[in-house]
């Protein structure tokens, strides 16, 4: 699998995988399904499959959906199941790495053999992890915007994108409108809301047991905040300037529209791997263990996600961090963070282990990306929170977000569930670990920009670990 970008993360759009994309039908030809964002199929007749490459394949997609010329940046091909997630270089043989799919499993998943001998992969068009979101809302095609409207929606309601009850009624009125077309009060829109609430919510918002809209069919029980933050949400969902309103009128706007509002989530548009991180230690034995956690890696940085709390742990732009991994012929597999810190008020470098046999993929993963940040056009000027341009060209100062960052938002790191290892100056403090740091505890960095990443100096007052 060399050169590979990919994930083995939780299901999401990987739990409708698992039967092949591939039924071969003669020598020469075979069919090949093709799986979209919206779970359609398409089916493609092909000649002289296991020498067919991924660029050849996606050009007769784009052929079939007649998409514009922009859909070669914008989608790639993946190749998907539940247990592993792989996106396509345009060189690779979609034939040829189904065919060794079982040995990238044993190589890159813990999986049983039983599940590995049983996994089949299938053939998705999805969107390409080095497409920049800047260049999204540049984006006319209808049914470009809808395609990555419908895999931004999938991994909402999926919660694979953990978003603040906020933020999902928001998207999710979104999608009443695409649906349900333009609010009409007096129109029987509760009911309608009500009978296909998961259609717009994750599955967490959609609690039955409140009563669904009871209070507003006037039955006096109290209905679930989701669902009035949903109606209140749909009701202000506003149509763009000149629309006659019509159901039928171009939904461009809104998939415009939710894919702005996704963009405020740190991990849209990211890849996903799955490993473990170890739990701080607790109680008197202090006992920890360890927690699964997703990685998500996109252009702009990397967020360790808790797999089953469904919020962020940590994030970091590459800017604020320097990594390595070690390999599984060294040592147990571990990709390898370090960022800035504080312990106990003395700054730190800290360092963060997470388990998956998948560090090499993420490794190689955050250095590509960081290659193409550094070769590809300017970013636009960074916004404010109010949307406005800033004032200068500078970076945002190290401690600024993205929009979300209400108390106890999802989004926001939580340093106080992982356990890290704390340093200064060539791993004094706790114990010293191979290999010791010089500059940094490990070489690779973004030493080219300006970020805030800096090594913290010694402490006089610091006993030698």
């Amino acid at each position: 699998m060399d050169g590979t970008e990919g994930n083995a993360g939780q299901p999401g759009p990987a739990e409708r995988s698992h039967r092949s994309s591939v039924s071969s039908v003669g020598t020469r030809a075979a069919d090949v399904l093709v799986y979209l964002a919206d779970d359609t199929v398409l089916p493609l007749a092909v000649d002289n499959l296991p020498s067919l490459s991924a660029h050849e394949l996606h050009r007769a997609v784009r052929e079939v959906l007649q998409l514009p010329d922009i859909a070669l940046d914008v989608f790639a091909l993946w190749l998907v199941s539940p247990l592993l997630e792989v996106q396509l270089k345009p060189r690779h043989r979609p034939y040829k790495l189904g065919r060794q799919w079982p040995e990238l499993l044993l190589r890159f998943t813990d999986a049983p053999e039983d599940d590995v001998a049983a996994d089949e992969p299938s053939l998705q068009f999805r969107r390409n992890v080095f497409f920049p979101k800047r260049r999204e809302l540049q984006i006319h095609d209808e049914e470009v915007l809808r395609l990555l409207y419908e895999e931004a929606k999938g991994n909402v309601l999926a919660a694979r994108y953990p978003c603040d009850v906020e933020d999902c009624e928001a998207l999710g009125a979104l999608v009443c409108r695409v649906q349900l077309g333009p609010y009409q009060p007096g129109q029987p829109t509760a009911c309608a809301l009500r009978e296909k609430l998961d259609s717009f919510l994750p599955a967490h918002l959609c609690k039955r047991g409140h009563g669904l809209f009871a209070a507003l069919r006037g039955r006096g029980a109290k209905a679930g905040t989701g669902e009035q933050g949903l109606l209140s949400a749909y009701c202000q969902v506003k149509e763009a300037a000149g629309s006659d309103g019509e159901h039928g009128a171009s939904l461009s706007p809104h998939y415009r529209a939710y894919l702005l509002k996704s963009h405020e989530l740190p991990f849209y548009g990211c890849a996903f791997f799955h490993g473990e991180v170890d739990k701080p230690a607790q109680g008197f034995l202090h006992r920890g263990g360890r927690k699964p956690v997703d990685v998500a890696i996109s252009l702009e940085g990397v967020h360790v996600i808790d797999s089953r709390e469904k919020h962020v742990l940590l994030g970091l732009r590459f800017q604020e961090l320097s990594w390595d991994h070690t390999s599984p012929e060294e040592e147990e597999s571990v990709l390898w963070l370090e960022f800035d810190g504080d312990n106990e008020g003395t700054p730190v470098n800290k360092l963060l282990k997470i388990y998956s046999k998948q560090a090499e993929l993420m490794s190689s993963l955050i250095e590509y990306c960081i290659e193409l940040n550094q070769t590809s056009e300017p970013a636009a000027p960074p916004e404010n929170v109010s949307g406005a341009p800033s004032a200068t060209g500078s970076p945002p100062p190290p401690t600024q977000r993205p929009p979300l960052r209400r108390q106890g938002s999802v989004v926001s790191s939580r340093l106080q569930h992982l356990s890290t290892i704390d340093y200064v100056e060539e791993g004094q403090q706790i114990k010293r670990v191979k290999p010791k740091r010089t500059t940094s505890f490990f070489s690779r960095q973004l030493s080219t920009s300006q970020g805030s990443y800096t090594v913290v100096q010694p402490s006089d007052s610091l006993e030698q670990g």
